[in-house]
């Protein structure tokens, strides 16, 4: 997954968990903190699209789009906030963090082949993995209901 989709995917965590009335100091923390660099430092990038409807596909990917055109695409220190709220989501909202269909991690294989996912949320995140062969993944809907990643 690139640096954007990582931030991408955390604003949307976040932006959910934020939303519910028992949301964790930790988890509150962490989204003010990558919201706050987000408006510093890349003002021009509006994220009330995805806090509005964070399980939008749509809306994520129109972020997705201000944060590249703003060149936030290597920025460690985003990216390194992003996967703090990732993790914080991850410990302390798990119905916010489940809503990516497939999550695999560290994982070591000839091939990878994903046949049909469906999702409210990321339909398929990979992360410090290696493939030797090839990748294959089939239809994906994440996001919006009934919308497919394949064109």
């Amino acid at each position: 997954m690139d640096a954007v989709s990582v931030i991408v995917s955390a604003l949307a965590s976040g932006a959910a968990a934020v939303l519910k009335p028992t949301a964790e100091k930790a988890i509150k923390d962490a989204y003010a903190g990558l919201k706050s660099i987000i408006q510093r430092k890349y003002s021009g990038v509006d994220l009330s699209p995805i806090e509005n409807k964070p399980a939008s596909r749509s809306k994520r990917e129109s972020v997705a789009e201000d944060l590249v055109d703003a060149g936030a695409t290597g920025d460690q220190e985003l990216l390194d906030l992003a996967k703090a709220l990732i993790d914080a989501v991850a410990r302390h909202d798990k119905a916010a963090a489940t809503v990516i269909g497939v999550d695999l991690q560290e994982v070591k294989a000839a091939y990878l082949d994903i046949t049909k996912v469906t999702t409210s949320g990321t339909g398929v995140r990979v992360k410090k993995s290696e493939f030797h062969g090839g990748i294959d993944i089939g239809e994906v809907n994440a996001g919006e209901t009934g919308e497919s990643t394949n064109p």
